[in-house]
């Protein structure tokens, strides 16, 4: 399958502004009233990546993703648009994100994504996603469909 670089229906990429004083920063991740209620948060969870190490690919059948990379490291992301019923089928998406050039990132269900540490920092990424891990006390089925670990995945990281 070949992929085309374009933007993604119903992506979201946004930049996030950066209020700094001389106790530090801040840096508003979301507003309910800047987000579509479906998306609101079901939980939250912070993560660090060491530097040169990815996660992903892998996608998600009813998840959306709403991810904030604020750094202190740089992120390259990568998405693929793998819905058949989108008119952005086969697009692919990259774009560098953190430190900098903090970003939110809406991503939908049906949309591959990964992203990499391409800095030489260990990177926070912060996640707000609208369903709860493996569901309500954690005994559901988990919501993820991994392509990292398949040797002929047709999602590459370059």
């Amino acid at each position: 399958m070949t992929f085309h670089d374009g933007h993604i229906q119903d992506v979201l990429v946004r930049d996030l502004r950066k209020y700094s004083d001389s106790r530090g920063w801040l840096i508003e991740t979301f507003r309910s009233d800047e987000i579509h209620s479906d998306l609101l948060p079901a939980m939250a969870y912070v993560s660090s990546t060491l530097p040169g190490v990815a996660r992903g690919p892998h996608e998600h059948a009813d998840q959306t993703d709403v991810f904030a990379f604020i750094g202190p490291s740089i992120f390259r992301i990568y998405l693929w648009d793998a819905r058949k019923n989108s008119s952005t089928y086969r697009h692919r998406l990259r774009f560098e994100a953190g430190e900098g050039n903090p970003k939110l990132v809406v991503i939908p269900p049906g949309v591959v994504h990964a992203y990499k540490n391409i800095g030489a920092v260990d990177g926070l990424v912060l996640n707000f996603p609208n369903r709860l891990y493996a569901g309500k006390g954690k005994k559901d089925t988990v919501d993820e469909i991994r392509h990292e670990n398949s040797v002929n995945s047709i999602y590459l990281l370059d």
